[in-house]
């Protein structure tokens, strides 16, 4: 999947959603297509975690973080969890909410730069990242042709706004390099990276250099000991930022080199499903969004392991309401999060395959 252009990504994504029809016939009579595959428990668990971000959506489709922020990113961040259900904006119990997730976000795009937000929001490069994850998912399966060719000019658009926005050393930052005096920082150019790979796995036209040139810049960022510091200028190593710069690897197809599993062993050291990450530098929702994902691409005992411990850990902190209230951004952000990381195994994201 990582190393395979967009037509082959998209073949096996619609073998995996035309088997999952099968499996949809042959199962009890409402029971999703992945029913079986999850712990019952946990299951439940993140079905009531998508019913509370379905109440929590906004009529104008976007859903956001405390205070009113960062409604781009919440929104495709949260919509992204519900196509982990199985859902489309087609089909499932949440089509409604993702048609709604990305007519919100198309109109977010502008025609002229290629952004998908607004230049208010300070942290925008995160809710641009996002959103080019989301809709390059949902174009995969999107089959009517204005819509269709609605969803490939914004994601075209946003291919070309990043490749602008990417700083002279390679990565991004909060802004554009152009708005934000060329600075970068790791977490971003992590977000940029990721939502480019979707976009070419979904057969968007992304130049090789940009990627090339990112990746780059995370192994200029890295320290001797095998972190991924905040910046090229400094900062010091974060173990959030070194899992996520994993996952972008493992998304370019960088699996077993020996930077990798250095960078590896430093999540190792660091990062515990247990939640008792002292050095994570509080940002634990964001490190095992990423980290998570690499654990299940390596599979195994391994990930059987680490799911086991970290679910546990996830499902005891689960509010009543299905949210979980944690985090200074806010329940939804917290809650998509979780709820992604709870359904990996459904394995209906194609940037998160094995």
């Amino acid at each position: 999947m990582a190393s395979g252009g967009g037509r082959v990504s998209f073949g096996r994504f619609a073998m995996k959603w035309i088997f999952g029809l099968i499996m949809l016939c042959v199962a009890a009579p409402g029971a999703p297509a992945w029913a079986g595959r999850v712990d019952p428990k946990v299951r439940r668990d993140v079905g009531r975690a998508l019913d509370w971000l379905a109440r929590e959506q906004r009529r104008q489709g976007y859903w956001e973080a405390n205070n009113g922020q960062y409604r781009v990113a919440m929104t495709a961040l949260s919509a992204n969890a519900m196509l982990a259900e199985g859902s489309t904006a087609t089909r499932g119990k949440y089509a409604k909410n993702v048609r709604l997730a990305v007519d919100y976000l198309l109109d977010m795009s502008d025609p002229k730069t290629g952004l998908i937000g607004y230049k208010m929001d300070y942290h925008y490069m995160y809710g641009h990242g996002f959103s080019m994850l989301f809709l390059s998912q949902v174009f995969g399966e999107e089959e009517d042709a204005e819509r269709r060719d609605q969803l490939k000019q914004a994601l075209t658009r946003a291919v070309v706004f990043c490749g602008n926005a990417q700083t002279t050393a390679g990565g991004w930052g909060y802004v554009s390099a152009k708005d934000g005096n060329d600075f970068d920082e790791g977490s971003t150019c992590i977000t940029q990276v990721q939502g480019l790979r979707a976009c070419r796995n979904a057969g968007i036209a992304v130049p090789k250099e940009i990627i090339d040139r990112a990746v780059e810049y995370i192994k200029k960022c890295t320290t001797a000991e095998g972190g991924v510091q905040y910046s090229i200028k400094g900062g010091g190593a974060r173990p959030p930022i070194t899992a996520a710069a994993v996952a972008c690897l493992f998304n370019s197809g960088e699996y077993d080199s020996e930077y990798c599993k250095k960078l590896l062993n430093y999540c190792k050291q660091n990062l515990s499903a247990s939640g008792e990450d002292a050095r994570s530098f509080g940002h634990w929702h964001y490190a095992h969004y990423y980290y998570a994902q690499v654990i299940y691409r390596i599979g195994g005992n391994e990930w059987k392991t680490y799911f086991e411990t970290i679910s546990k850990n996830i499902l005891h902190k689960q509010s009543a309401d299905g949210s979980w209230k944690e985090g200074h951004i806010g329940p939804v952000y917290t809650t998509a999060m979780n709820a992604t990381i709870l359904q990996l195994d459904n394995g209906y994201l194609p940037i998160y395959q094995r």
